[in-house]
């Protein structure tokens, strides 16, 4: 298990928008910069000593998010510095707002290192920015595009669905604007009201502000048609990219890489041997006899609170089926087989026979596997056919049903 990946978090922004429930923090304007002044520093020691360790030989993506990390400006541009000193990524992240997003950041994000902008646009109508706490506006949404574009990055784009007061004509006014910009990357999530946010509590006094399953499913259709006709192809639930520009950070996650988490509330995936070497990183944390990997969150700025995970062969299995479904390439056989060698052939093939019943995945021949007839899951599992468990649209749009199909087998 590789440590191919990194993701530092910077937890400030202007305003916390109000669907918001990331770790994450508004300071006054007065006492910004010894806020940002402290928690750099705790980040530099954390990236120096993981350094030294030689942690980050393998590190093939850094993705630097928040919070809004554009907002911290110069300092951004040295904590990418900083970075590359210890490693060079092929894809290097960094997400931003628009109202934060100069060209002469994108310029000097783009020298010390980075490959990637991920946007948070949202919406193109300013009445739904309003509605959710937004502070940019339609138009500076479609400048940056055009700003990161123009420095030599790719750029990605985050649409929501389901925002209050948003129509389909207003949904379909946003993708063709954004598609007008023609990003690298868009991604497509439907609102979700998280518990204790504001819009929750809101929408617990107004009916009417929660989001509506029926229409962010055909939002995501639209999304869907519009995005593909353009030359997005969709290769995750929420994810699209023109040819070559895939987010390969993400695709980390998904496919069971290692990642390290540096930063208040960044999360790490180390396999047993990894963090017996980078133990003495964790303070407070031990090892289990039975793990095979470990999943780690940072608890504090200064790096001294660590919450632990503990994932067994099986849960570990059960994990990496689950996010291959997330994929719209589904789970490659190979993982069925090496799944197969911690959670019975019997229970692997029944959850699969299962998202076959309910319409949630197909089979798909693969590597040029002409195989006749129907093919069976126990076949797939045993080696004897080569084909994946692709999501269907059904289970494209359901997805958490497929996933809890797998998750389940933990």
């Amino acid at each position: 298990m590789a440590v191919t990946a990194l993701y530092v978090h910077v937890p400030f922004c202007a305003q916390k928008c109000r669907y918001c429930d990331f770790d994450s923090r508004s300071v006054s304007p007065c006492d910004l910069n010894a806020a940002l002044d402290a928690y750099f520093g705790h980040l530099y020691a954390r990236l120096d000593a993981f350094g030294n360790a030689g942690a980050f030989r393998q590190i093939r993506t850094v993705y630097v998010g928040g919070g809004t990390p554009s907002l911290t400006g110069e300092r951004l541009v040295k904590l990418a510095r900083r970075i590359s000193m210890w490693c060079k990524p092929v894809e290097f992240t960094c997400e931003a707002n628009p109202e934060s997003l100069t060209a002469g950041l994108a310029t000097a994000l783009a020298e010390a290192g980075v490959t990637r902008i991920s946007l948070g646009v949202q919406t193109l109508e300013n009445t739904e920015l309003a509605a959710i706490g937004r502070i940019h506006n339609a138009e500076r949404a479609l400048e940056a595009i055009a700003t990161v574009k123009d420095v030599g990055l790719d750029v990605s784009c985050d649409l929501m669905c389901g925002l209050p007061g948003q129509t389909m004509a207003s949904w379909q006014y946003t993708l063709d604007g954004v598609l007008a910009g023609a990003p690298h990357h868009v991604s497509v999530y439907p609102l979700t009201l998280e518990e204790g946010t504001p819009l929750y509590r809101m929408a617990c006094r107004d009916e009417s502000l929660e989001p509506d399953e029926d229409f962010q499913a055909a939002c995501m259709d639209v999304a869907r048609e519009r995005l593909s006709s353009a030359g997005y192809h969709p290769y995750e639930v929420a994810s699209y990219a023109l040819d070559g520009h895939e987010c390969v950070h993400n695709i980390a996650y998904w496919t069971g890489q290692g990642y390290l988490g540096l930063g208040r509330s960044a999360a790490g995936m180390l396999d047993a041997e990894d963090f017996n070497r980078l133990a003495g990183l964790f303070p407070g944390v031990s090892s289990r006899g039975d793990a095979h990997r470990m999943r780690l969150v940072q608890r504090d700025d200064g790096a001294t609170m660590f919450d632990a995970e503990y994932l067994s062969r099986r849960e570990a299995a059960a994990e990496d089926l689950m996010l291959a479904c997330r994929m719209t390439r589904g789970v490659a056989s190979e993982l069925l087989v090496r799944a197969a060698c911690v959670i019975s052939a019997g229970e692997l093939a029944a959850a699969c026979d299962r998202a076959l019943e309910l319409g949630l995945a197909t089979w798909v021949p693969e590597h040029g596997d002409t195989h006749a007839g129907p093919i069976a899951s126990v076949d797939v599992i045993a080696g004897r056919t080569c084909a994946r468990l692709a999501p269907t649209h059904l289970g494209w749009l359901d997805g958490n049903v497929l996933f809890e199909l797998f998750w389940g087998l933990a």
